[in-house]
């Protein structure tokens, strides 16, 4: 006997809501179509208006807030970025009814050919840094800190689920202690950095291809996450992107042209580039350290096994930056050992 299904109640709740702003809005209900969900409880639903096309989340409290996002995405909007308008909101049921800023992120772009296009991926990766450099100027004011203790919870996902749960390695407790160290030394780096506004995600599938043009201004997504933190911390998001893969020639372009940008812009990058150059790639190495534990509890804890899939990606920028600095030297050992490399034979700490 076929079970029943079970009854998606919020999708009926939504559209419920929905209906309430049909004419208002000139809404096609019926054309209501899942476009996506992502790493958190939210999910997203296209459909079809009388000016085009509408983008409707579904965040669903407790487990997400929809106030971030229409704050923020105010506050980008201000400063000049495309980012969605905010057509129909109800924070208390969260749902929200955006304008819709197309169909293709940088990531579809890439996987259709993009990377073989190198004047057209210069072209549309020079609008993001532009963008970005806009993003970075807008007011922090009043956004969480991306201090010191949440800077180290983030690493704390390597060793609980990269380490243990993904890889079934047990640090003993000099292999702690190194990883404290390491942690520590990344996290002070990171806070010695100017603050400014940070996207946190600000990478190919977050971005929405721009206008033809010089240097297209992109549409910018998924920002209800932002911080007042490092001011390194997008670029190398940007550039060490865990979705798709850049060779080093192209991380150290798109690290200089943002310097560069930023610099004309008055933002507070320091005057030496190769300063600036360490100080990103030691946040880079924060960041992926903290999507290796990320993607294995996605895997492991919520069923979400395709994040595996980039796992070897993040490992290699990983392994990229460790292997440039005498002092994370220890975390490359580790990884060998945790990984089972042969270059960890007779190692131990």
């Amino acid at each position: 006997m076929t079970p029943t299904p079970t009854p998606d109640l919020r999708l009926e709740a939504l559209r419920h809501w929905l209906s309430a702003h049909a004419d208002q809005l000139r809404l096609n209900l019926d054309s209501l179509v899942p476009v996506s969900g992502d790493a958190s409880f939210r999910r997203y639903f296209r459909l079809n208006a009388a000016e085009g096309t509408r983008i409707v989340m579904d965040a669903p409290p407790p487990h997400e807030n929809c106030e971030p996002f229409v704050r923020i995405a105010g506050l980008l909007a201000k400063g000049g970025l495309r980012v969605p308008g905010i057509l129909a909101q109800d924070l208390d049921q969260g749902f929200l009814v955006l304008s819709d800023l197309g169909t293709h992120t940088f990531y579809d772009a890439l996987l259709d050919g993009l990377k073989q296009d190198e004047a057209a991926l210069q072209q549309h990766y020079r609008g993001a840094l532009r963008a970005l450099v806009s993003l970075q100027q807008c007011p922090a004011d009043g956004l969480p800190c991306y201090d010191e203790a949440r800077l180290l919870e983030e690493l704390a996902v390597f060793p609980q689920w990269y380490l243990r749960t993904h890889l079934g390695y047990e640090p003993d407790v000099k292999a702690e202690a190194a990883l404290a160290v390491i942690f520590d030394q990344l996290t002070q780096r990171a806070t010695a950095q100017p603050r400014v506004l940070v996207h946190r995600d600000f990478h190919s599938p977050n971005l929405m291809l721009g206008p033809d043009g010089p240097t297209p201004a992109p549409g910018v997504l998924d920002f209800q996450d932002a911080l007042s933190g490092p001011i390194s911390y997008d670029i190398a998001s940007l550039a060490m992107d865990a979705r798709t893969s850049w060779d080093e020639s192209h991380q150290l372009d798109w690290a200089i042209r943002y310097w560069e940008y930023a610099r004309a812009a008055g933002l507070p990058v320091p005057e030496d580039f190769a300063r600036f150059h360490v100080d990103y790639e030691w946040m880079g190495l924060q960041r992926n350290l903290r999507i290796l534990g990320v993607f294995a509890r996605l895997s492991h804890r919520d069923g979400k096994h395709h994040y595996l899939d980039h796992m070897p990606r993040v490992r290699a920028y990983v392994r990229q930056v460790a292997g440039r600095y005498a002092v994370f030297h220890p975390l490359l050992r580790l990884m060998d050992l945790a990984e089972r490399l042969p270059e960890a034979d007779g190692f131990s700490f």
